[in-house]
């Protein structure tokens, strides 16, 4: 990855956003790359870092322990519950759900109005297990409107289509459609790697 520093400036808070919510002498501070913008209406809480050209739209939410790499877009209306760990060059799109303990890699696109879930049972055997989100390998595309259910992994390079529900792990370079999800080999046009166009100048194809 190409690192452009000549034009640092500032990441912008705008007014009407709130930050360092829990902010007490245990936890720290929210941090934040350069050249970035957290749009009016955003709540973030302390125990969150976020890279270089970070950017909310509006009324996003960020709860604590969540780390956010660079180039990273999370869309308006999106919640995203903490501890959570996002790479680097991903776009999340707006009303999205995200909760607690998922894992996303590397140039991921996550559509509108995905929802993820990381509870089995929820509000039911409470001492049998422990929730766990899905994880979203390196170069996971996931369309508008898909659901995603506890654990389940996405393999790299993978897209899953519009719509679907997805409830077993989706391997490697697979295309996943409807509900629940079937999978089937990626076909060959889909092969190639996410690339945003302003990801251009950083990233090679």
């Amino acid at each position: 990855m190409t690192k452009d520093t000549q034009h640092d400036i500032p990441t912008t808070i705008q007014e009407g956003s709130t930050i360092n919510v829990g902010l007490n002498e245990q936890s720290i501070a929210f941090q934040v790359g350069n050249n970035g913008i957290v749009r009016s209406g955003s709540v973030i809480y302390a125990n969150v870092t976020a890279g270089d050209y970070f950017q909310t739209g509006h009324n996003v939410m960020i709860r604590s322990d969540t780390e956010i790499g660079d180039h990273v877009v999370v869309g308006t209306n999106t919640v995203i519950e903490g501890t959570v760990k996002i790479g680097n060059f991903v776009k999340i799109e707006a009303n999205c759900f995200i909760p607690t303990h998922v894992t996303i890699g590397t140039r991921v696109f996550i559509g509108p109005n995905v929802v993820m879930t990381n509870d089995m049972y929820p509000l039911k055997l409470r001492d049998e297990y422990i929730p766990k989100g899905p994880t979203l390998e390196d170069g996971v595309t996931i369309g508008g409107n898909v659901t995603i259910c506890p654990g389940v992994t996405i393999g790299k390079g993978s897209f899953i289509a519009a719509g679907a529900v997805v409830t077993k792990d989706v391997p490697p370079m697979s295309l996943a459609m409807g509900n629940p999800a079937r999978t089937k080999p990626l076909p060959d046009h889909l092969r190639e790697n996410n690339m945003a166009l302003s990801w251009r100048k950083y990233l090679k194809a």
